[in-house]
């Protein structure tokens, strides 16, 4: 690997590898449930439109541990660099890239934008024609290749959600890259590339948690507090906690739980004991958990009439969930898949802003675990009586 000198005006020490192969450290996975190789590995030169970029912090998701465990088997791609939540510096850019530059401090999301499509200018998806998130894609979108390979043999080594952050050094799309304020700390702003964006985009985007709402988040990991906390800046009057440790009620409290509802402490259902809290139910529920039990507990925790429950955990894939029509939906219910926070880089220096002003607890991110839940895609029940 190249050695890192010259230090630039921004700070960030320049080097020789621009244009050149990097040999880096990663943590690869050969099969599924094997356990990770740390290894030396090859990182090619970026291409037109793509970024090569220094991982200085990565952090494990949930969705990480999906890959690793294979719990869909469509997905299989090995050997493969996992990690998609991440903060960095730009190393070197590829032809076209206008927009970023050498010594960039940077957050990579897997969910790229590239400002065109259909999607990109609709103001209802975060999605992008091109640039999406695909579990089922372990290569680069320009040529369909690798930009990483073994560095004995030279065998291909597949990408991960765009961003494959389990390595020294990795390659992305630029329109998969938000450039950040270099102030800001790079070892906290990982958490805004998946965590925090999940769970304040689903109180904001999905829910539009109002003043005065009522809200019970189910399951307190990184997704759920990150939830919390969005709705505490909307102004949600109550916010119930919903977890089966207990030792997650000191962060809760401080990211804005109100009241915290442990179900191994009642012999009644967690929606009962909610309903009769609340007279009736909350007006937003957040299943965080990725269980199909909670998931139609938090269903069940809202009130008749207007609740709305958002589907945020992870859901191995040949689980399911019963909802009796009579019952339940009374008038149907909406699929809104990846709406958390809606447009990257003018969402991302929103949140860096509003959390350097003081109007959050997000100056103090370690309140957040970054090890638990993460979204890949949620589902919004309306309880709307039918006409």
């Amino acid at each position: 690997m190249g050695s890192l000198h010259e230090e630039s005006s921004n700070g960030y020490h320049a080097n020789n590898t621009n244009g050149k192969i990097i040999t880096c450290k990663a943590a690869v996975l050969w099969g599924p449930k094997e356990a990770f190789k740390i290894e030396e590995v090859e990182v090619h030169p970026p291409q037109k439109t793509e970024v090569r970029i220094k991982i200085v912090c990565t952090t494990i998701c949930h969705s990480d541990l999906g890959a690793w465990i294979a719990m869909n088997k469509e997905h299989w791609a090995f050997p493969r660099i996992l990690g998609h939540e991440a903060a960095g510096i730009v190393e070197s850019v590829g032809e076209g890239v206008l927009d970023l530059s050498e010594g960039d401090h940077v957050v990579p999301i897997f969910n790229g934008e590239c400002g065109d499509c259909v999607y990109c200018k609709s103001s209802k998806t975060n999605l992008c024609e091109r640039y999406r998130a695909d579990p089922l894609r372990s290569v680069m979108i320009g040529d369909g290749k690798t930009r990483f390979f073994t560095k004995n043999g030279g065998q291909p080594i597949h990408h991960f959600l765009n961003i494959s952050s389990f390595t020294e050094y990795t390659v992305l799309e630029s329109a998969c890259v938000v450039k950040i304020n270099p102030k800001a700390p790079l070892e906290k702003m990982s958490l805004l590339g998946c965590g925090i964006s999940t769970g304040v985009g689903a109180a904001w985007n999905t829910a539009d948690v109002k003043k005065g709402s009522s809200v019970a988040v189910f399951g307190l990991g990184s997704v759920g507090l990150a939830v919390a906390e969005g709705a505490r800046v909307r102004g949600a009057s109550k916010i119930i906690g919903v977890d089966v440790n207990p030792e997650k009620f000191v962060n809760g409290r401080v990211m804005g739980v109100t009241e915290f509802v442990n179900p191994k402490n009642y012999e009644t259902p967690v929606h009962e004991v909610i309903r009769k809290m609340t007279k009736g139910g909350v007006d937003f529920s957040f299943e965080c958990a990725g269980n199909v039990d909670v998931l139609r507990e938090a269903f069940l925790s809202t009130h008749d009439g207007w609740g709305l429950t958002v589907v945020l955990g992870i859901h191995e894939a040949q689980q399911r969930c019963l909802f009796i029509r009579w019952n339940y939906l009374k008038g149907g219910g909406s699929l809104d898949p990846y709406l958390e926070i809606s447009k990257g880089n003018l969402s991302f220096q929103f949140l860096l802003t509003d959390a350097w002003m003081g109007k959050s607890t997000w100056k103090d991110l370690s309140h957040i675990s970054c090890h638990l839940l993460r979204s890949t895609r949620r589902l919004s029940f309306s309880r709307r009586e039918s006409a």
